[in-house]
């Protein structure tokens, strides 16, 4: 636990102060109870968190009086890589309380790139609509182009290591081609990347075998680096899923984090209970284990990842052949009817995005609502949705349970984290409602009106315990010689909008945001300033809270 915060100094210690936030009730990101207290603020770091001073005077000073202030939260799990560079206002961040988002996740990245094999994986930021970058330097160097509102923390997707050297091949990877994934995550690491993530449902994350992945898992771990998993399984075998990423850092030596965890389809509720005694019985053990979980019960994902592994052997273009053939068709058809009504659920599979097509007329409407316009069986659906859409579809799937997300919630290792895009509203297609209003609704729906976390733990899972995890030394608390990421917001006030039905609606209930001491939210309303950074790892070596690497 922190030291109790002292008084704000008087007199000369507080000349030249650049922001002063007073009246306010502190909510630290320790999980401690909240206490009223001022917060000076310095070159973009807390000077002093304590009782008011009369005499404490700055340019700027933020009334805080009824409100709760915390520390800026922070997205452990996003794919913001993926759409900031087109929305560096990040409003639909700031409206929630965001100021860091953590990208690369899922085994997709948009770095590192190299010529050579095909590069069509299915998986690459090309894929779905961005660029692509040589090494993580390459993206940071474009991120501080686009002057962000959020500051940003970098993870190397393994899909896209994979991808660089081997292509969408559906083939266990040779010690040269093991050798070469090593050397393009050990460079990242040298670039300040945070950790490495694998999205073990994904082509060509999926073609990789166990070895594989303890071998880049303690590359991860030589580095001091997060592993975040997207387990194989989320399912039918989602316990054995877990117990392979649990052996999989055991064998690597490496930090762990269990992403997004939860249990689909009505045939699994409630398996989630065992996999948070797999994950306590691991952390008993020594393992460094934790997970994250968004406040909803639905996914989004590409249809893509509802077919067998094989189908994507060789990226979407490897897909069309295959369903343009007859023999090659029938057999996906085949394999994909068992999970029909178990992990797949045709009433709740909702399209959200599409490329220019037959059905993008369709966008909202489920698998179950086009088999029964066409009087097709759901399977059917599904590869005639692909077939016109270039193999590239996004889905909203609705497949949790409400008691899983409140028991996954409750774990005391469960960050909160969105699984989301930075869009801005208004915009094209149905997107997730995580987008817009994730960190809003476990502080409006599970901590205020249903009671399932208490405001203290709500914020320690969106700030301290995601800083500690990568790790951030200087944000996630509300310190002296933190970074000056700050939320004043309304706890009875704080709400997400968004919806399903109507997904394109930002949060209310967030006042005022600032990032490195700069409002980027004031009133409610965006500032246009755009101080955010990619933050870099810190050395093994950095111990002391006061000393940033960005």
């Amino acid at each position: 636990m922190p030291a109790t915060p002292r008084p704000i100094p008087r007199h000369d210690d507080h000349d030249g102060l650049d922001l002063l936030i007073t009246g306010g009730t502190v909510v630290d990101g320790t999980g401690a109870a909240p206490r009223r207290a001022d917060i000076s603020v310095r070159d973009g770091r807390i000077v002093e968190v304590g009782d008011p001073d009369p005499a404490a005077c700055a340019p700027t000073v933020i009334d805080a009086t009824g409100l709760t202030v915390t520390p800026g939260f922070i997205d452990l799990h996003s794919h913001a890589d993926f759409t900031l560079l087109a929305t560096p206002d990040a409003e639909a961040c700031l409206r929630q309380g965001v100021t860091t988002v953590v990208t690369g996740n899922c085994g997709l990245s948009p770095f590192p790139h190299a010529p050579g094999p095909d590069p069509d994986p299915g998986v690459t930021a090309e894929s779905l609509g961005a660029g692509q970058w040589r090494d993580a330097a390459a993206f940071a160097a474009a991120v501080h182009e686009a002057r962000p509102a959020v500051n940003v923390a970098l993870l190397v997707g393994h899909g896209a290591l994979r991808t660089a050297v081997m292509g969408a091949a559906r083939a266990q990877a040779d010690p040269d081609q093991l050798d070469a994934m090593r050397a393009l995550l050990a460079t990242a690491a040298e670039q300040g990347a945070f950790g490495l993530s694998t999205g073990l449902i994904y082509a060509p994350g999926s073609f990789a075998d166990n070895d594989e992945l303890v071998a880049l898992a303690a590359e991860a771990a030589r580095h001091d680096l997060l592993y975040a998993t997207h387990m194989r399984d989320e399912g039918d075998h989602l316990v054995e899923a877990l117990t392979e990423a649990l052996d999989t850092a055991r064998a690597a030596g490496v930090r762990l984090q269990v992403s997004h965890l939860k249990a689909m389809g009505p045939a699994n509720h409630g398996k989630v209970r065992r996999a948070l005694a797999l994950i306590d019985a691991a952390a008993s053990d020594g393992l460094d284990v934790a997970c994250d979980v968004y406040p909803y019960t639905a996914s989004s994902t590409r249809l893509t990842s509802r077919l067998p592994h094989w189908a994507m052997d060789g990226g979407p273009s490897a897909l069309l052949r295959h369903l343009a053939d007859p023999a090659a068709r029938a057999r996906v058809l085949a394999e994909l009817r068992p999970a029909v009504g178990r992990t797949f659920l045709p009433e709740g599979v909702v399209l959200a995005q599409l490329a220019p097509g037959a059905y993008s007329d369709r966008i909202g409407a489920s698998i179950a609502d086009i088999a029964r316009d066409e009087q097709v069986e759901p399977a059917e659906a599904v590869l005639r949705v692909l077939a016109a859409h270039h193999g590239e579809a996004m889905i909203v799937n609705h497949a949790m349970a409400e008691d899983d997300v409140d028991t996954v919630l409750r774990h005391p290792s469960a960050a909160v984290a969105s699984d989301g895009w930075v869009l801005h509203a208004p915009g094209d297609g149905h997107p997730h409602p995580r987008n817009f209003g994730t960190f809003a609704r476990v502080l409006g729906r599970y901590t205020r009106d249903r009671g399932i976390l208490e405001l203290p733990d709500a914020v320690r899972r969106m700030t301290s315990l995601p800083a500690s995890r990568l790790p951030l030394p200087d944000r996630g608390t509300v310190a002296p010689g933190q970074v000056a990421d700050l939320v004043v917001l309304d706890p009875a006030r704080i709400t997400d909008r968004s919806t399903y039905a109507e997904p394109w609606q930002y949060a209310t209930g967030v006042r005022d945001v600032l990032v490195a001491g700069r409002p980027v939210l004031r009133d409610g309303e965006p500032t246009g300033a755009r101080p955010g950074r990619v933050l870099r790892r810190p050395a093994p070596s950095a111990q002391h809270p006061g000393q940033e690497r960005r």
